[in-house]
């Protein structure tokens, strides 16, 4: 029978018992020493124990090192950690951490072997990631006293704590561990019961889909990873930060997933299932996705499947002048990049005023790179100089290179292909700078399918490194190498996709935009506190709908409705919390009013 809570205060959580002393545990330990609380570490391993003090005199030395702690504050954080082999050890303690091994039958096993040890009032909180606070809560004596906390890896570094309550909780003890969080200098986020929470909810769907991409042979995974680093600010691209998490891991966090959603995007690829059988598990084996110097470090070192140093086998044809058609933001971004890089650029657009207006915001772009002292006036004005703006395409008929960045309509851009196809000479290459649309539907529109691709640059042109170069079935080599030499002139990182719905940044981007906002319509959390978890727990540089109002809702609706034609799968289907807002007229900050008001510009 629970123990029914009394009308006291809950107790301050002087003395704190972690149970497991891996990694995480290892980590937790040390947050809560350096802030004055006093640890009782609890491993059944011995051996563990050892490791875990061990690196808590490395890590605090590091500190020391680095001015982040005096050699005083060591030795006292030092002394308040003490190890045990025993869950007795955790007798007196107020609160008691498990990180044991994401398993329903060690930690179930673990609670209720402390519902005999611990004081009635001490509040029991698990590590879990992917298992049901609910259920572990419910085997335990005293369920309103059984929560979730959730720290990232690692945890001295990483801010956001999940705090997870069941039906079961009480509200004092989610109360008492939200303080906790916050005088330990965390940033707590209130989360309900499922698999995943906020972040890892949204964070693993999304390496889910990298690896199942990965796995399909769709782009290599030096290409996948780059991609997302430098097309959304990602510190680590998602396979990497799969070795990083553990496969093993990620694909147990994903069946739970699976399990209480159904939903396909969450079922684990089959390549996760086939490396953690293999014992590739990741950084932590020496091999995952990639291949490690050895076990537990952090060093990629070349196997079978590293790119060959010595690049493109096809020589690629010259280009010396380059067309830009479009006059918006994109396709100025575009004209500015290439006319830096020493291009004779033209740039057309539907009448010469309109491609005058767009080189004169390309002057305004470049004063400011002046005034920021990133590009001399010497340096400006030449660029400037290199750009002709002109009206009709037949401005067009001795470039190089003729990309394309009109309006992202299907039925415009292949109007202008065809009219392209009749001016531009003979053995020029034709680029598309389309995000969403079929590359092959461009091509078709000329009488040389073979000399058009895709270049999809990312906005804004001058500042993002990023290129997807999307060949067709049938673009040829030289027009792909050509491509590939050309953005390494104006230096961009070009990474190599199929002609399918999305490339790789927006095919991996949007699902994850789509899944935050049916966290919103299901009222599983706030605005607020999804755009919180992805930043601090993620690493993102902007949380979910901070960058759906930047981007447009009608264009992130616009690229959900390809992704789901394209692939058919329900899980791909817009929220409609998206189709009202976009039907509503509320698209993000350019209306002033999308996810959150804006003011208007």
């Amino acid at each position: 029978m629970a123990t029914p809570l009394s009308d006291s205060p809950p107790p301050p959580f002087r003395t704190i018992a972690v149970v497991g002393l891996g990694t995480m545990g290892t980590g937790i330990a040390e947050v809560l020493a350096r802030a004055g609380r006093e640890v009782v570490g609890i491993d059944i391993s011995e051996a563990q124990a050892v490791r875990c003090v061990a690196a808590l005199k490395s890590a605090t030395a590091r500190a020391v090192e680095r001015g982040r702690l005096t050699e005083e504050e060591r030795a006292r954080a030092l002394a308040r950690v003490r190890t045990a082999t025993d869950l007795r050890a955790a007798a007196d303690a107020d609160l008691v951490i498990e990180v044991a091994p994401e398993s329903y039958e060690i930690k179930q096993q673990i609670l209720r072997e402390l519902d005999g040890i611990v004081r009635p009032q001490t509040v029991l909180a698990t590590g879990t990631n992917a298992l049901s606070v609910t259920r572990l809560a419910a085997d335990s004596a005293r369920p309103e006293r059984v929560l979730g906390l959730h720290f990232f890896n690692p945890a001295p570094a990483m801010k956001l704590v999940e705090v997870v309550s069941s039906v079961l909780t009480a509200p004092q003890a989610v109360a008492a561990v939200t303080d906790l969080a916050t005088e330990l200098g965390k940033e707590p986020v209130a989360v309900g019961d499922r698999p995943g929470f906020v972040a890892d909810g949204l964070l693993f769907g999304y390496l889910n889909q990298a690896a199942a991409m990965y796995e399909a042979r769709y782009a290599s995974r030096e290409d996948i990873d780059a991609a997302m680093r430098l097309g959304c600010g990602l510190p680590m691209g998602p396979l990497a930060l799969l070795d990083l998490i553990g496969i093993d891991t990620a694909r147990t966090v994903l069946e739970a997933m699976y399990a209480a959603s159904r939903d396909r995007l969450h079922a684990p690829a089959p390549i996760l299932r086939q490396l953690s059988e293999a014992g590739l598990a990741g950084r932590k084996a020496g091999r995952g996705f990639y291949t490690y110097e050895a076990p537990g470090s952090a060093t990629v070192v070349r196997d079978a499947l590293t790119p060959r140093e010595d690049g493109q086998f096809t020589p690629g044809r010259p280009v010396r002048s380059v067309g830009v058609a479009g006059s918006g933001t994109m396709a100025s971004g575009i004209a500015e990049v290439f006319a830096k890089a020493g291009y004779e650029v033209v740039l057309a657009a539907r009448s010469e005023e309109k491609a005058r207006a767009a080189r004169a915001r390309i002057g305004t772009s470049l004063s400011r790179s002046v005034a920021k002292g990133r590009l001399t006036a010497e340096a400006a004005a030449q660029t400037l100089e290199r750009i002709t703006p002109a009206g009709p395409y037949d401005a067009f008929a001795d470039v190089d290179l003729a990309v394309e960045a009109v309006a992202e309509d299907l039925e415009v851009k292949r109007q202008l292909f065809a009219a392209l196809d009749k001016v531009c000479k003979p053995g020029a290459v034709l680029a598309t700078t389309t995000s969403s649309l079929p590359v092959v539907a461009c091509a078709r529109a000329t009488s040389r399918p073979q000399d058009v691709i895709g270049m999809h640059f990312f906005n804004p042109a001058p500042a993002m490194k990023l290129v997807e170069v999307v060949r067709t079935v049938l673009t040829a080599d030289d027009v792909h190498s050509t491509v590939r030499e050309v953005c390494g002139r104006i230096r961009k990182h070009p990474v190599d996709c199929g002609d399918r719905a999305g490339f790789i940044v927006n095919a991996l981007l949007f699902p994850y935009l789509n899944n935050a906002i049916k966290m919103v319509q299901d009222h599983y959390a706030s605005l607020d506190d999804i755009d919180a978890a992805m930043k601090l727990g993620g690493g993102y540089p902007m949380g979910p709908f901070e960058l759906l109002d930047v981007v447009g809702l009608d264009v992130s609706l616009a690229i959900e409705k390809v992704l789901h034609r394209e692939f058919r799968d329900p899980g791909l289907a817009p929220a409609p919390l998206l189709e009202h807002l976009v039907a509503a007229g509320c698209l993000g900050r350019k209306t002033g009013r999308g996810f959150r008001e804006h003011a208007r510009r």
